[in-house]
């Protein structure tokens, strides 16, 4: 019998911007996550013919406390609006209560049985950028 090939990714990491963590003041529907398939792969698949589909996961972290957090694709584009993008919602309650800033970084990890764990680890020099928003693609696929 063939190895069956596990092509979905464990674990990605953000660095996070002020427009994550509410710096900026804006209102934004949660973290942009890129359409690249290493990164999409580590969540749930959606149904894309179901317009904005959505899923709640549980996230423990690095102190046992439960987060959920909705991984949704906002797909109305093919339904008439304008959205075509992957969203994290749900997430304020947790960087605040860490106190995460522009600088930091969160990691999202998913064990062998299923289970979603989600770390940060602070930055000792925050970035205290008063420019204009730079938006990048600061997901990045990591191994634990």
């Amino acid at each position: 019998m063939g190895k069956t090939v596990n092509t979905r990714t464990n674990a990605i990491t953000k660095l996070l911007s002020r427009n994550d963590t509410g710096e900026t003041g804006g209102h934004q529907a949660g973290m942009h996550i890129p359409k690249q398939q290493e990164i999409l792969s580590f969540f749930p698949t959606l149904d894309s013919a179901e317009k904005n589909p959505r899923v709640l996961i549980t996230f423990y972290d690095q102190f046992g406390e439960q987060w959920s957090f909705s991984f949704i694709y906002y797909n109305n584009k093919f339904f008439g609006g304008t959205r075509n993008e992957y969203r994290m919602t749900g997430m304020t309650r947790f960087i605040n209560a860490h106190n995460l800033k522009a600088g930091d970084t969160l990691t999202l990890s998913r064990d062998s049985d299923g289970f979603y764990s989600v770390m940060y680890k602070k930055d000792g020099a925050q970035v205290k950028s008063i420019g204009p928003l730079k938006l990048s693609n600061s997901w990045k696929v990591v191994k634990i």
